[in-house]
């Protein structure tokens, strides 16, 4: 989680060597908001902004109301997409705010706890779907290999009905975040580097390319 804009240039950089197709900046810890600009135009790849509560998990010490504001600043910087919280304060009309800045929504669920039932996490996506998501983003916590099995199901069928990103963290749920590509996920989340995860369970994007590669997928 990047400091200032000179260090979020370099993980930039390095991220696009490491041929991501998406970088996610997160700005818990960002400082200098001027810069957002500088930041979204620097290279060639598609950036998502996240910011995320201590409330959910993340590293940002400010209330709700100056998250928003500094999401929306980097929706109106250009980034490409904005995570949006689906249990914050009315999502749906932020949501509606970061879209007529002409960038797109990436509505965001976590349980840090469990691995819900897969008719629950089907009434998340139709809340994320109705909030006007572009991408519905569901991130459960895996207790066990188990919980893999349900969320990949999840995946193969919710991923006919939206662009859907859906996996579980900690060391359980790496099953997930490596194959929920393959059963239809829009994409997965990896970390440029070990012990520089900004979740549990993470894996690295070069361990990521080299199980695909095994795979021949």
């Amino acid at each position: 989680m990047p400091a200032n804009a000179d260090e979020t240039e370099q993980l930039i950089n390095n991220a696009e060597k490491a041929g991501a197709d998406f970088i996610e900046v997160r700005l818990d810890k960002f400082t200098e908001l001027g810069h957002l600009a500088e930041v979204a135009s620097h290279g060639k790849t598609p950036k998502i902004a996240t910011l995320k509560l201590a409330s959910q998990c993340g590293k940002f010490t400010g209330t709700e109301s100056q998250q928003r504001e500094i999401l929306l600043s980097a929706a109106k910087a250009g980034f490409a997409y904005v995570d949006v919280d689906l249990q914050g304060t009315n999502p749906k009309k932020f949501a509606e705010e970061v879209k007529s800045n002409g960038t797109k929504v990436i509505a965001s669920f976590h349980n840090f706890t469990t691995t819900p039932a897969i008719s629950e996490l089907n009434r998340i996506l139709d809340q994320e779907i109705s909030l006007g998501g572009d991408v519905c983003k569901i991130v459960t916590t895996a207790n066990c290999l188990e919980d893999n099995l349900t969320l990949l199901s999840f995946v193969a069928f919710a991923s006919k009905r939206a662009n859907v990103v859906c996996f579980g963290m900690k060391e359980a749920g790496r099953v997930s975040r490596l194959l929920s590509p393959l059963f239809g996920g829009f994409f997965t989340f990896a970390s440029l580097e070990s012990r520089a995860e900004t979740a549990p369970g993470q894996l690295t994007i070069d361990e990521m390319k080299a199980a695909y590669s095994l795979l021949e997928v």
